[in-house]
């Protein structure tokens, strides 16, 4: 059985009211790094199951420049489902993940040390429907774009 997932395949599997806890981690994750893995089992520890959200080719050169990525997104989407703390993964175009959040309305909204449960973008859309936000991993002393500029 493969994690990946469309997001009506995620909404009609995870739909509240649920019997599990689910969590929504969401980004990139180009040059998977060890940053990446502590704020995805950071995530996972959250909650019963863990949704990653993937930004899509066309949404990372919008997001990060004509550069990026660097990995193209099914292999991004391989790597992450090799992952034992990843239970889903689902590709997204846009330039958020609102409109995921808004469908699915997982229970916890979790992003990675570079943001404060203030400063999180998607911030009002969880409060609005009930969930909650949260910060997961290491500090951030890892990023994709710090190993590229070693190059």
């Amino acid at each position: 059985m493969t994690k990946v997932r469309t997001l009506d395949q995620l909404v009609a599997e995870l739909s509240p009211p649920r019997t599990k806890t689910v969590a929504l981690a969401n980004g990139v994750f180009d040059l998977l790094h060890v940053g990446h893995l502590r704020y995805l089992q950071g995530a996972k520890a959250m909650a019963d199951v863990l949704v990653v959200a993937v930004n899509s080719d066309a949404s990372t050169r919008a997001y990060k420049g004509p550069g990026r990525p660097v990995i193209p997104v099914n292999e991004r989407v391989e790597l992450l489902c090799g992952l034992s703390c990843t239970d889903h993964v689902v590709v997204f175009e846009e330039a958020d993940v609102r409109r995921i959040l808004r469908a699915l309305k997982p229970d916890i909204h979790v992003k990675g040390t570079d943001y404060t449960p203030e400063t999180i973008p998607e911030r009002d859309e969880v409060l609005a429907y009930g969930g909650r936000v949260a910060i997961a991993g290491d500090p951030k002393d890892h990023s994709t774009t710090a190993l590229l500029n070693q190059r």
